[in-house]
């Protein structure tokens, strides 16, 4: 009887294993194909990194078992190297050095979730307002790009823009979406250094994402084109965390709440694989030498990075270590926010900040210069 169930077990391993490996090539396909041709791959790379714990984990079993499976998931892994390199950076962990090389460009990117409060008040979420522009003040970037940012005019409203200014920002240019009256969301980006020409594109209509803006900065006697984005997020409110929550304790409403995430899931997909190719075009016609900083609101395996990036260096893959996750909610796989550089550029060194202010971390970046001569 022990010798059956033994047999019986190993069986079902097996088959739990083929399995694994199917849905694993199926997710390392997420980043070639588009969701409006596959929605179901796509969502399969979300799964990516667990299918990747669970090959892994199947290799150390049948290596420990001494079985000839141990081929299966390792040939496996193989086919899905170029995801396995974008999802975990494989560097020697290391501090960040503050004092900045002279030479060097220090770049910063955060959501900034619109600063939590916009009135004027002494909230809780006002006191985090100030904890985030305290940051800002202490990390000291030259350049800044903040994305989901809050302006106001109306004094009973922040006014962020005058305020970071003052930190030593002359320089910024703001896609400035209205939200209400004399209310304003947005991409931003301010610099020390001056701009000497500034642009936005807006994305297409149904999507209601921020801006693609960049803006022509000169640095010494060179000019460099930095773009910032927000591509379209899933939008889930309060009751939706709350369904993920359910789906997660297998209540009865599991089928109806799977229904609606997984709609809103398919929705930004497809909006944001549109975004995509519309920012890498862009990016492929920037006459000078690039830095790209976003929130793509998806991870390194997709489309939207793949698309994105193109040729481009990820910083945290230069020079970070581990999976970098980037959004402190719903799962410790989510790296969704990016710095870029074209080949004009070093990446010397890289740091998430993890302060829990914004459901975001903010990412920065001491890039070298190699050659700032425009690209044409």
């Amino acid at each position: 009887m022990p010798s059956r169930l033994r047999t019986i077990t190993r069986r079902t391993l097996i088959v739990i294993n083929i399995i694994t490996a199917i849905f694993f090539l199926l997710s390392s396909l997420a980043p070639y194909v588009k969701p409006t041709d596959s929605w179901f791959i796509s969502f399969l790379g979300l799964g990516f990194p667990f299918l990747l714990v669970m090959l892994a984990g199947f290799v150390f079993l049948w290596l420990i078992l001494k079985l000839r499976m141990v081929w299966l998931s390792l040939i496996v892994l193989l086919l899905g190297y170029n995801s396995i390199r974008v999802f975990w950076a494989f560097n020697t962990p290391s501090s960040f050095k503050y004092e900045k090389t002279p030479g060097t460009i220090r770049i910063a990117s955060w959501n900034v979730a619109r600063f939590l409060e916009w009135k004027r008040n002494n909230s809780e979420k006002s006191k985090t307002r100030l904890k985030i522009l305290d940051q800002i003040k202490t990390q000291n970037p030259d350049i800044l790009c903040l994305q989901e940012f809050f302006y106001s005019p109306d004094s009973h409203f922040y006014n962020n823009i005058e305020e970071i200014r003052a930190m030593g920002y002359p320089y910024f240019y703001f896609s400035k979406d209205p939200d209400g009256d004399l209310q304003f969301i947005g991409v931003i980006i301010f610099s020390k250094y001056p701009m000497i020409d500034t642009g936005m594109v807006r994305y297409f209509r149904p999507s209601m994402p921020e801006a693609l803006v960049h803006a022509d900065i000169k640095v010494n006697n060179d000019t460099i084109r930095v773009f910032t984005t927000h591509l379209q997020s899933v939008q889930f409110r309060k009751r939706d965390y709350d369904a993920i929550e359910e789906i997660k304790q297998t209540e009865d409403s599991l089928f109806i709440n799977s229904k609606t995430v997984l709609s809103k899931l398919k929705k930004a997909m497809k909006y944001r694989s549109t975004q995509a190719d519309v920012v890498r075009q862009i990016l492929d016609d920037s006459p000078y030498p690039t830095l790209f900083c976003g929130d793509l609101n998806d991870i390194p395996n997709s489309r939207t990075y793949f698309t994105v990036r193109g040729n481009m260096q990820d910083a945290f893959l230069e020079k970070g270590f581990g999976i970098g996750r980037t959004y402190s909610s719903l799962s410790p796989t989510l790296r969704i926010d990016y710095i870029f550089t074209d080949d004009h550029f070093k990446i010397n060194q890289f740091t998430r900040i993890v302060k829990y202010f914004s459901d975001h971390f903010m990412l920065m970046a001491d890039v070298e210069p190699l050659s700032l001569k425009g690209k044409r």
